[in-house]
């Protein structure tokens, strides 16, 4: 059996290398590996163009991470939403219409691709590591992922699941007061705004 590829995408924005490929593809505007040896290089991105997309589209058939741009993975699209990749306006268009309406939320015009991206590029990065912010747990939306020590827990309506790369755990008490927030602030308005995120199930372990 071959070693998995570095290429999924965890909440806190790192890539990982797990067998389970997820429900989602995605990119971060590039190449960031090298295609002879199919691993990544120092990079975490090419762009600010971050994006995930549908595994399957028009029977396009690609090498994963070969000659063109490197393909991530994502359990699902709130874990991809937390690392700060936007829905693809190419083979997700619906959802990336629906997505950039919320964001807008009635205040202006529906923003271009280009524009979510200069923001999202601010909001997800310091430096190379990830952006976080506080926030209260009570005003945060479902589909939000937030950090609890080491941990990822996405929120649901009332409770909230441990995130892990096979799914999510069982549901527990939703956390209380203020809590540091992986998906971006530009995100988190677009699902109050009534953006929703596609979930996985949860665990069956």
């Amino acid at each position: 059996m071959t070693n998995p590829l570095q290429n999924r995408v965890t909440p806190f924005g790192e890539i990982i290398a797990v067998p389970s490929r997820g429900a989602l593809m995605g990119n971060r505007g590039g190449r960031i590996h090298d295609p002879q040896t199919r691993r990544l290089t120092n990079r975490r991105w090419a762009s600010k163009q971050w994006i995930s997309c549908r595994l399957n589209f028009k029977g396009r058939q690609r090498k994963v991470m070969g000659a063109g741009y490197t393909e991530l993975f994502f359990l699902d699209e709130a874990t991809a939403l937390a690392a700060g990749h936007r829905p693809c306006f190419e083979c997700r268009r619906n959802d990336a219409v629906r997505f950039a309406d919320c964001w807008a939320d009635g205040a202006g015009p529906r923003p271009r691709a280009g524009e979510m991206d200069r923001v999202l590029h601010r909001e997800r990065l310091d430096g190379r590591l990830q952006r976080r912010c506080d926030a209260a747990c009570e005003t945060l939306p479902p589909g939000v992922i937030i950090a609890l020590e080491d941990e990822a827990y996405l929120l649901g309506d009332e409770a909230m699941r441990r995130w892990s790369p096979a799914g999510y755990g069982a549901p527990g008490r939703r956390a209380k007061g203020v809590v540091s927030v992986l998906t971006p602030p530009s995100i988190v308005r677009a699902l109050v705004a009534g953006y929703a995120p596609i979930i996985a199930e949860p665990d069956p372990a």
